[in-house]
């Protein structure tokens, strides 16, 4: 269960036992036996770490099994299990993402809260041995900053510890002394070599597929061996009860049983209109513009313009719930709640926040850090356009959704790993 302990101000999560809940199992038959009627065998390997060109092999081990389940001819037929399941230590948040520098930056942020008020600070700068004055002003967009944080920092620092002292009384989280001892020394992770972005826009400049390319790819055999360009711009359905594993520019990914997948760039979503599916839930993690995309490259960012293009009033059902994962940025904040959500025929209903702890229950960064904030927010919103229709089972209600709520967790220490929302809504 991803729920450790749910109070009042909302949830404290564990991510990595949501993830392993999950059968990461590939099955692969082989030839059969000799021998009839033996026995069910199986021999646990010592956990390997995968190679690192593979996508989960920054992230995930595995332990092999052999069973032989009888056939129809009386024999055995051998059949080679692993088990893939995240690597634990990807979650291993011990410190604060804080450098002593930083921690000395933010002991003199105290200061600008008071130009939330409109009052100017002088500070005393050195230039060339010489000392002159300066008067520092902040633009609009850092002062909302600053009044949306003091709006919310007595929210954020209550609910946030009644749920990390669960959590330490559980045992879920443990002081820093415990951890220091049983991790003696640092952990050296794997780079994450995941190329999606590249891969999503690789696709975008691919020929264009006629109607019949474009159906739905089910992988149905045990042995999956796909050509990588049928893969993109199209729905790639896992139906089995098993994991699939496929290979995309010599990376290895594992699809989970009963999922699916579309491989594209957000212009090239027709595969999914043409499924003629709508969903109850939507979850939304846009590339917002900011600074550190446009220093890092990591990754391409979309327009304001370009996110309200995506056609969700076509894809919810009646009354979906739609979230959207927002940074801390008021501009991207405001323009969910007034332009995005309004033009899809979304209401608010909520706003949630997500508060970054370490394992030792520490804020990942100072609360009131000028430059990053341990916290995230996600606006939540139902779609009101098709209310007057019926839901699909009348005998369920709609669900209220309570505002500011929080979900406490250990963050990911790959890039932008958000928390599982399943917990909250099932």
């Amino acid at each position: 269960m991803s729920v450790v302990r749910e109070l009042s101000p909302g949830w404290l999560l564990d991510h990595l036992s949501f993830i392993n809940k999950i059968s990461y199992e590939l099955h692969q038959h082989h030839e059969p036996c000799c021998s009839k009627k033996e026995p069910t065998s199986s021999v646990h390997l010592d956990t390997l770490h995968m190679d690192s060109v593979s996508s989960f092999g920054a992230s995930a081990t595995c332990i092999a099994s052999t069973t032989k389940p009888e056939n129809d001819d009386g024999g055995n037929c051998e059949m080679f299990i692993q088990k893939y399941v995240f690597r634990s230590e990807l979650f291993d948040v011990t410190k604060p993402y804080i450098t002593s520098a930083i921690h000395k930056e933010c002991q003199q942020s105290n200061e600008k809260e008071d130009l939330v008020n409109d009052v100017k600070k002088e500070i005393s700068i050195s230039v060339n041995g010489k000392k002159r004055k300066r008067c520092v002003d902040f633009n609009q967009g850092e002062l909302d900053a600053m009044e949306y944080h003091t709006k919310i920092r007595g929210l954020i620092l209550d609910g946030s510890s009644q749920l990390i002292q669960e959590g330490l009384k559980s045992g879920f989280l443990h002081p820093l002394y415990e951890k220091r001892d049983k991790y003696s020394e640092p952990i050296t992770l794997p780079l994450d070599t995941c190329n999606l972005s590249e891969l999503c826009e690789m696709a975008k400049h691919l020929p264009s597929l006629n109607e019949m390319e474009l159906q739905t790819l089910q992988l149905m055999e045990d042995d999956i061996s796909v050509t990588e360009q049928y893969l993109f711009s199209r729905i790639v359905d896992n139906n089995s009860s098993f994991t699939k594993m496929i290979t995309l520019m010599g990376q290895k990914y594992l699809l989970p049983p009963k999922s699916s997948f579309l491989l594209s760039d957000i212009s090239c979503i027709h595969p999914l209109l043409n499924c003629k599916k709508t969903y109850d839930v939507i979850v939304i993690d846009p590339p917002w513009q900011n600074k550190s995309v446009k220093r890092s490259n990591r990754y391409s960012y979309l327009s304001p313009l370009q996110i309200k293009q995506i056609p969700i009033p076509k894809l919810a059902a009646p009354n979906c719930l739609v979230v959207t994962w927002v940074t801390n940025r008021q501009k991207h904040l405001r323009f969910v709640k007034e332009e995005l959500y309004p033009s899809w025929s979304v209401e608010v209903v909520a706003e949630w926040h997500w508060v970054k702890i370490t394992s030792s229950g520490e804020f990942v960064f100072p609360l009131d850090s000028p430059h990053k904030k341990p916290y995230e927010g996600l606006i939540l919103g139902r779609v009101r356009e098709k209310a007057a229709l019926p839901l699909r089972n009348a005998d369920v209600k709609e669900l209220p959704i309570p505002d500011h709520k929080l979900i406490v967790s250990v963050p990911c220490t790959l890039h932008s790993h958000k928390p599982p929302l399943a917990g909250m809504f099932l």
